[in-house]
């Protein structure tokens, strides 16, 4: 018998199509926490991190720490990979991806019934700090389970698509964030939306998350879950030890960097940058955010599927080195006094549409640099690991160069440093690699 009939049997479309339903639905209601967070930023700092409102600098300071929450709950991301990246190449997808997105939606929940500083003192911040580690050990183990789970239930030359709808709910995730907190500061008064309004957002994450458990608790895991596929051939071209493995964490890391450093610069820490460094009004910064993001989120499905034709590494080097060619303009136009409305909406459109090009093939090109039996692991761990250090760190080191140099264009050189090294290790990618079978 040949390697190619021990080949699982592609899956029945309505079993992928309930699959990627299952792995986008919790996807989102992670992501859409993440876009209500970065949004209300400025409103959390002032609520958790400000000791004496109206002391000079202290706003720039609550900002800065209310970051490093931000930053922290992302270290903790390495250590949910490791954790529910065993359980789901163990025990199954489907245990891990139920833990990780009960966990999320049960912290996202609780951080809206918090308590404020001026109701229990400097408790308030450490008490949003721990669920944010909580949040942070969940969304670790989401990206692994959720992109294996879709990649191996996808049909033969879909894997960039179906992995595609992982960054696509992404996205939409962020607009929702975005939208809901844009909506209630146009429905609110400033008073109402400090005092409880920012609560709301947070509060919904809970009949969200139990959509999601509903759908993830009837999930099937991938076929082939349970074959060990053709006998000493699964992995013959994939990391078979600890340090291949750890190499190729490593090389992940590097492909992805330029994604998660500008896809937090341009499409979560956007709104508080434009509040704090340009003076823009809170409105203003929330339309900028929406925008970018649906840029973002239109290039993502036709990024993943073009890349099923022509190859990962010609999408992504396209959108590694637009960024750092681009973003140095856009910004610049964007800050500009004498820029046009329709001039400063198509650089933010444009800038989510950069950022759309690395992640719509990113979660397939991850799952094909590892087999299998280390896949949930493996390619969480670079994607925590990369957004740890890239995108964890991008608001708090952003806001205070910003405040330090009182340089504007900070994100800019973020964005475009990350992805000029990028495209170096994209250059590593072989043109064939996404018609190979998945190992």
């Amino acid at each position: 018998m040949t390697p190619t009939e021990l080949l699982p049997a592609p899956p029945p479309h309505a079993a992928a199509r309930r699959a990627l339903l299952a792995g986008s639905a919790g996807n989102l209601v992670e992501w859409y926490e993440f876009g209500v967070y970065g949004c209300f930023a400025t409103v959390i700092a002032a609520n958790f991190f400000t000791p004496h409102p109206g002391t000079p600098g202290g706003g720039a300071e609550a900002l800065v720490a209310t970051y490093a929450s931000f930053a922290l709950a992302f270290f903790f991301r390495p250590l949910g990979a490791l954790l529910f990246g065993r359980i789901g190449d163990r025990f199954g997808r489907r245990p891990a991806l139920v833990l990780v997105i009960g966990l999320m939606a049960l912290a996202t929940t609780l951080i809206g019934l918090l308590p404020t500083r001026a109701d229990i003192g400097a408790a308030a911040p450490w008490l949003l700090t721990f669920l944010r580690v909580l949040q942070g050990l969940s969304a670790g183990g989401e990206f692994g389970g959720a992109v294996s789970l879709m990649v191996e239930y996808a049909p033969p030359g879909r894997r960039g698509l179906y992995g595609a709808w992982q960054s696509f709910t992404v996205a939409l995730g962020l607009l929702a964030g975005a939208g809901t907190a844009a909506a209630l500061a146009a429905v609110l008064p400033a008073e109402a939306l400090y005092a409880w309004g920012w609560r709301i957002p947070f509060l919904l994450a809970l009949p969200l998350g139990t959509v999601a458990l509903w759908l993830r608790t009837a999930l099937e895991e991938p076929p082939g879950a349970h074959s060990p596929g053709p006998p000493g051939a699964a992995d013959a071209t994939g990391p078979t030890g600890l340090g291949e493995q750890a190499r190729a964490v490593v090389l992940g890391i590097g492909r992805i960097m330029g994604w998660s450093a500008a896809g937090y610069a341009f499409l979560v820490v956007l709104p508080s940058h434009l509040q704090s460094a340009l003076g823009a009004s809170f409105r203003d910064a929330l339309l900028a955010t929406a925008l970018v993001n649906l840029g973002f989120a239109a290039s993502i499905l036709p990024a993943g599927l073009l890349s099923d034709r022509v190859g990962r590494r010609p999408v992504m080097l396209g959108g590694a080195l637009g960024i750092a060619v681009l973003a140095h303009p856009l910004l610049h136009l964007l800050q500009s006094p004498g820029a046009s409305p329709p001039a400063r909406a198509a650089a933010v459109l444009t800038a989510g549409v950069l950022v759309g090009l690395l992640a719509g093939p990113g979660p397939a090109m991850l799952a094909e640099m590892f087999p299998r039996r280390v896949r949930c692991t493996g390619l969480g761990l670079s994607y925590a690991l990369a957004n740890a250090v890239f995108s964890g760190c991008a608001g708090l080191f952003i806001t205070a160069l910003t405040a330090r140099t009182a340089d504007t264009a900070v994100p800019a050189h973020y964005a475009a440093g990350a992805c000029a090294l990028s495209a170096v290790a994209l250059l590593t990618l072989r043109g064939n690699d996404h018609r190979e079978p998945l190992r």
